[in-house]
């Protein structure tokens, strides 16, 4: 099991890594995207669906994905995994 598949999500955007015991909280396209990562997504799959549902050029989709996902990684949330 991933690490992304032990984190505990709620609808309101907080997130609990029971591992480590940290805390997050995400903005409502964070939580979109952390639950399509867990869901095993491909980043093509998440460009679209960030792109539709917020109404942005994939372009602006794809780089706001790596970004946050550079800042999963950072946190230690997106270790060794690649979407």
């Amino acid at each position: 099991m991933g690490k992304l598949e032990r984190l505990a999500v709620n609808d309101e955007g907080f997130i609990f890594d029971p591992e480590t015991g940290n805390s997050y909280t995400v903005n409502k396209t964070g939580l979109f995207i952390i639950k399509f990562l867990k869901e095993g997504k491909s980043e093509e799959e998440i460009v679209k669906a960030l792109s539709e549902k917020f109404d942005v050029s994939e372009e602006d989709a794809r780089r706001d994905l790596v970004d946050f996902m550079e800042q999963l990684r950072l946190y230690g949330l997106l270790e060794g995994e690649n979407v």
